[in-house]
């Protein structure tokens, strides 16, 4: 979808009630409630982090979103796919803040860049004890993408066409933290399997979408 029509109808989201737990839970694993049931205490004191759903028009002004591969490392969410994004620091003002400073810490879109068009239905996350906020945001420029390599092992641009194809949603064996292998469902972009709690905002976006498009 050519971006300047991707802005005409995201202009009607903010009267559009979020899909929430209706959209999220068709993705959710099969492991979750078992999770949660585990968790129950670590809830009342988890931490708190935001996240950027960035659309943005790609070089050929295409609606793009990004994503981004983690890079390999000794945690629960190591080589996984997500959004940029991370947890609230002292000095943001609020949760969307955070995930506006790490999106330009982790992939270089400038703060000034991202206008932020819509909070979505937050995300806890079993493994790492995190409640994470989602934020759908935009950016009127073709971003000049700076990973921080720490961080980031790569980029991922998804065209919204690739995204929105019914396709695309899959069930995938996948290695976690707490079973050798697990059939979850997920989505299959750019050739990236993507599950779990980024696969849950990603169906509520999808979703809202939807009634737009």
């Amino acid at each position: 979808m050519n971006f300047e029509d991707f802005l005409k109808s995201i202009s009607k989201i903010e009267n559009i009630p979020l899909p929430a737990e209706a959209s999220q839970f068709k993705m959710v694993p099969p492991f979750r409630q078992e999770l949660l049931r585990q968790q129950k205490k670590a809830i009342t004191k988890a931490k708190q982090a935001g996240v950027m759903a960035l659309f943005y028009p790609n070089k050929t002004k295409k609606t793009t979103l990004v994503l981004i591969l983690r890079k390999t490392y000794n945690g629960v969410h190591s080589a996984q796919v997500g959004f940029p994004g991370g947890k609230l620091e002292d000095d943001d003002n609020s949760l969307q803040d955070a995930a506006i400073r790490e999106t330009f810490e982790e992939i270089g879109v400038p703060i000034q860049d991202i206008k932020v068009v819509k909070p979505l239905t937050q995300v806890y996350i079993p493994p790492s004890n995190f409640f994470v906020h989602p934020f759908v945001g935009i950016s009127y420029k073709t971003p000049d993408f700076i990973k921080q390599d720490k961080e980031v092992d790569s980029i991922i641009e998804v065209e919204l066409q690739h995204f929105l194809d019914d396709k695309q949603l899959v069930t995938k064996k996948v290695s976690t933290s707490y079973s050798v292998e697990v059939e979850v469902p997920a989505f299959n972009l750019n050739n990236y399997v993507v599950w779990g709690a980024t696969a849950m905002v990603l169906s509520e976006i999808k979703d809202l979408l939807k009634q737009m498009l």
